[in-house]
């Protein structure tokens, strides 16, 4: 009788501590939420606070709010679509040409941007328009500031945008330095591109001169 009670009380006791030894396991740690997966929703750029908005994106970002934005409203007039206080102007897209292309240059290059689009409104070609401002240039009666002035260009093949960010699907950057006349040897740039994101000389010993950086591709 004896042994049957140390059995029993032996035996509670192995279940005791079997249960305390299982009451110290850690708790399981509880698995991370992965983080929700937010679908960029794109819509058309059919106003005209959308052409601002991504005329805009063309622009350094600190200097976007004082850009001045001209271009194609959406009833097809070329009007001032944002007055501006600093030394930016940003040429909104054409809504009527398929994809979307923004630039933003100096103000400094205004009047030979203005001299460009007053030609091709004439109806001229681009050989046209390169010969009548070459000369115009040369002779001194059409200015293109004293060189270095930047040309930003904002484009891609999609003309939706994000609303929330004014980004435009898919657009790269592509960065132009005017320096009328300049060439290879005056710089020391290559004539022709390295590769992605290599600055080179276009249009050498011309007064359409200039440094040329094209976008690194989405796959480099």
């Amino acid at each position: 009788m004896k042994h049957l009670v140390l059995t029993i009380a032996f035996t509670f006791l192995l279940i005791g501590c079997n249960s305390a030894v299982e009451n110290e396991k850690p708790e399981p740690e509880p698995i991370a939420e992965q983080p929700e997966q937010v679908e960029t929703l794109y819509k058309a750029i059919d106003t005209d606070e959308a052409l601002i908005a991504t005329a805009l994106m063309a622009a350094p970002k600190e200097s976007r709010e004082g850009c001045t934005v001209i271009g194609y409203n959406m009833a097809g007039e070329f009007v001032t679509l944002k007055e501006g206080n600093n030394e930016f102007i940003c040429l909104a897209d054409d809504p009527n040409k398929k994809g979307f292309s923004a630039a933003c240059y100096h103000k400094d290059l205004e009047p030979f941007m203005a001299r460009g689009r007053e030609l091709r409104k004439q109806g001229k070609n681009a050989g046209e328009i390169f010969d009548i401002r070459e000369e115009e240039v040369k002779s001194g009666k059409l200015s293109m500031g004293k060189g270095g002035e930047t040309l930003h260009i904002y484009f891609g093949a999609s003309d939706m945008y994000d609303p929330e960010t004014s980004e435009v699907e898919g657009a790269q950057y592509r960065y132009v330095v005017y320096l009328p006349f300049a060439t290879s040897a005056s710089t020391g740039l290559p004539e022709k591109p390295i590769a992605p994101n290599h600055p080179w000389i276009m249009n050498p010993g011309t007064h359409r001169a200039h440094i040329m950086i094209s976008p690194i591709k989405d796959n480099e």
